[in-house]
């Protein structure tokens, strides 16, 4: 089956990847985050295909829009879908820890492994990873940067005190 994409500038968190095919949005991420991301010779670019996603994205960025409807095909394992799934559950404006996502899954001391699928999502903002700290308030990881989460928190609202590794909710 053929990958499309399409780029998005963002002017927050800057140039966003779009990827998927027939099925659904299968990646959604930043183009320069920890690691520049190559864009696989064999994908075709399809400015159509995204548009309504790219609209609602833009819509986000606006502070217009807290609820996607996007159809998501992301590719991971059934622990990695159910985590995701989970993820799209949190509000707009509203954190959860690692502990409370594997509450919610029904696997409380599967922190660990929680953590590990959320740091594996492959569809940023739309499934929210960004939304989930550590149990103290502190910001942990995130694919392209802690300093990417903190502008994505903050522009849900959400009062971070301090900066990179030393930042936390208030």
């Amino acid at each position: 089956m053929n990958m499309y994409y399409d780029l998005m500038q963002t002017g927050l968190v800057g140039e966003l990847l779009i990827a998927g095919d027939n099925d659904g949005l299968k990646r959604l991420c930043l183009l320069k985050g920890k690691t520049d991301l190559v864009i696989p010779s064999d994908w075709i670019r399809d400015e159509v295909l995204f548009s309504d996603v790219k609209e609602q994205l833009g819509e986000y960025f606006k502070g217009n829009l807290k609820e996607f409807e996007i159809r998501l095909s992301p590719e991971g394992t059934s622990f990695q879908k159910l985590v995701w799934h989970t993820l799209t559950k949190i509000p707009f404006g509203k954190t959860l820890t690692y502990a409370n996502v594997a509450e919610m899954i029904g696997k409380p001391k599967a922190v660990r492994a929680v953590g590990g699928a959320i740091g594996a999502n492959p569809i940023l903002m739309i499934i929210p990873c960004h939304r989930v700290i550590g149990s103290s308030g502190k910001l942990t990881g995130f694919s392209s940067g802690l300093e990417n989460k903190i502008l994505l928190l903050e522009h849900e609202g959400i009062k971070i005190k301090g900066s990179g590794r030393s930042a936390f909710v208030m």
